[in-house]
């Protein structure tokens, strides 16, 4: 198996201010393949998603946004407001390979640290900036979390219910810039060595992601003029496609992709030739025009059936199918179990079971590192700068770093 030594990114160094999820799944997403992450916080609270809810291992755990995105990190805290404290920081950025930041709009430049900085400065650091509009626009000011640009850039117009649009569940614009993010650092270090002169500057914004992220819906409305509604469970692209509920009260999922996997459901799982032969039905475009008919007939058919029963079927056709699963389901889910998807991690509040990262790479094990408290590596960060204790203490007086870290 791979050690730590010999990860893919071994030897790399992050330095990461970052909040909530963007920049912190991105930092995580580096720490999986095995980069070090230094996590500079803010003295007081530090990063604001620890304090989201406390469900992990709670009451008064851990919040279950931080520790989905920042496991494998040394948190240190700094004050960066002040001289030293803003020393430091500098000191780590010397020995980094990349920086990351999702700060509000203009704050690494009043710090001296923006990409501009860096490039001058440091110009082996890859400088990467994560903000909610991207510069230079009529509303690149605003604040920006993904809820805000979910609904400014559409994707909350296309979930839900005609006229009851929702945002989606997952924080998809956050957690796709997040992994863009990763994506260009790697992209660029990979490069470095044919590279002349300081490190690229890589600005994301959450609303360039999102756009690209509703890719289909925005190429579709462009070249034919209508704003697709919002199905449910369900697609406007394909039918029947779509979710019913069984005769033991589960809810399974239909899909047909092609003429000749429809075919196979009107023939072969809902014993219905005359809706085969129907020329109405004979193209995705007329299925889609008359999904309402398609619906019923399945509907109908899978109200006579338990769960079990439709999926057996479904799959000696080739038809695909899934049950629709709650969260707590899928926690348990035997999928996961069967592949050995969980692995424990440890936590300031005791150890968890987490998720391993998706890529499966043939003898890599990922490090799966614990979750970082406030402050925790604080001290050990200064004495690897060269700081000895007496000054780690007057540093600490100063208020130039945050308390000493207690478990």
């Amino acid at each position: 198996m791979t050690t730590a030594d010999s990860a893919p990114l071994a030897g790399v160094t992050v330095v990461a201010m970052e909040q909530a999820v963007a920049a912190p799944m991105c930092t995580r997403v580096l720490a999986d393949f095995g980069a070090r992450v230094i996590k500079v916080e803010n003295p007081n609270g530090g990063d604001f998603a620890r304090d989201y809810d406390d469900v992990v291992n709670g009451p008064g755990g851990l919040a279950a946004h931080f520790v989905w995105c920042n496991r494998g990190k040394e948190s240190v805290t700094l004050n960066t407001k002040s001289p030293a404290g803003l020393d430091i920081l500098h000191r780590l950025l010397d020995n980094a390979d990349a920086f990351v930041s999702n700060l509000a709009p203009g704050a690494t430049a009043r710090l001296g640290i923006s990409a501009s900085d860096l490039a001058q400065r440091y110009p082996n650091v890859i400088p990467v900036e994560i903000d909610g509009y991207g510069p230079g626009g009529p509303i690149s000011h605003k604040r920006a979390y993904d809820l805000l640009i979910q609904a400014e850039g559409g994707s909350c117009a296309v979930t839900g219910y005609p006229g009851m649009p929702a945002k989606p569940g997952p924080a998809m614009a956050d957690f796709t810039t997040g992994l863009y993010a990763a994506l260009s650092i790697m992209a660029l270090l990979y490069s470095r060595d044919r590279r002349e002169g300081p490190a690229p500057a890589v600005a994301l914004s959450l609303f360039d992601v999102l756009t690209d992220v509703m890719g289909y819906q925005l190429t579709y409305t462009q070249h034919s003029g209508i704003d697709q509604e919002p199905l449910g469970v369900g697609s406007p692209a394909v039918a029947p496609y779509g979710a019913f509920p069984t005769r033991d009260g589960q809810t399974v999922v239909l899909g047909t992709t092609n003429d000749r996997e429809w075919q196979r459901v009107a023939r072969e799982i809902i014993d219905r030739p005359d809706l085969a032969e129907d020329p109405r039905f004979a193209t995705n475009l007329g299925r889609c025009a008359h999904r309402e008919i398609l619906e019923e007939a399945i509907g109908s058919w899978c109200a006579q059936h338990d769960l079990a029963h439709i999926q057996k079927v479904a799959d000696e056709a080739g038809i695909g199918n899934s049950r629709y699963n709650l969260p707590s389901e899928v926690v348990e889910h035997p999928q996961l179990k069967a592949r050995n998807r969980w692995r424990e991690v440890d936590t300031a509040k005791g150890p968890i079971q987490a998720l391993l990262p998706p890529p499966v790479i043939d003898g890599y094990d990922p490090p799966m590192g614990a979750i970082p408290g406030l402050g925790q590596h604080t001290d050990a960060v200064l004495a690897e700068l060269g700081f000895g204790r007496d000054k780690i203490a007057e540093l600490r007086e100063q208020g130039a770093i945050g308390p000493a870290y207690r478990s």
